[in-house]
């Protein structure tokens, strides 16, 4: 059966599901980011000791934006293949230690079962059918002892994409005015209703994905993006002054 149609037929499980971490990490860095330069240098210009015009901003905020994309969307192609590795590795090991003491194997897979609420009977009965069986036991002991999920259907390559068209698109809203407007307060002004607006969008994405409550999915959103942006604009306020 293939498992990823039956998720999206059957419990209408999208991709924005299957990319949620990916799009929310690089969304909410991308918009944090971005407006940090635009707040940083309006700080910085708030009692008149540097006068950044529109374009330094977008300079500055451009090169900040692709690049922090880029590493971004490359530290998660990495941070998987790690994890793919480090995975196939460990199973390996887990099924040579299946193969070499299985009786100290089955030993942990009946104290795991029973530690998750199954009568010590019907958990030595099981743990003896599944160590007769080692690819589906490893399984289990990768799951449940080391605490690691099988990553065959994480494509680093799709994962790491998203992360950068995410951090892209969204860290772009911040900078939107500074391309239409000229660079004075009520530009900065349109820039924090742009950070919001899409801070709110990120949150109705994690709302829509998630189907949690919509003030937690919004508000926690809005509230990390704030905190950030007003560390940025404390930072450039102390610096210039």
């Amino acid at each position: 059966m293939d498992w990823q149609a039956h998720r999206r037929e059957a419990h209408k499980l999208g991709r924005t599901q299957e990319h949620l971490k990916q799009l929310v990490y690089g969304g909410n860095d991308g918009i944090v980011t971005t407006f940090a330069i635009v707040a940083g240098f309006a700080g910085a210009a708030a009692d008149g000791v540097a006068q950044v015009g529109g374009l330094a901003v977008l300079v500055f905020g451009l090169a900040n934006l692709f690049a922090d994309a880029v590493s971004m969307g490359l530290g998660e192609f990495l941070s998987l293949r790690s994890q793919h590795d480090l995975y196939r590795a460990r199973r390996q090991s887990e099924l040579e230690e299946i193969a070499n003491d299985p009786d100290h194997e089955r030993m942990e897979l009946f104290e795991i079962l029973r530690q998750r609420g199954i009568p010590a009977g019907e958990a030595d009965t099981a743990a003896g059918i599944l160590s007769r069986h080692p690819d589906i036991m490893a399984d289990l002991m990768m799951t449940y002892e080391f605490g690691m999920s099988h990553p065959e259907e994480d494509n680093p390559l799709i994962s790491g994409l998203s992360t950068f068209l995410s951090f892209v698109v969204f860290g772009a809203i911040p900078l939107t005015p500074y391309f239409l407007l000229p660079p004075d307060d009520r530009t900065f002004l349109f820039s924090v209703a742009a950070t919001g607006l899409a801070l709110v969008s990120l949150g109705l994405l994690r709302w829509n994905a998630t189907g949690e409550r919509l003030w937690r999915s919004v508000g926690e959103t809005v509230l990390v993006g704030l905190i950030c942006a007003l560390v940025a604009f404390a930072v450039g306020w102390i610096v210039a002054g």
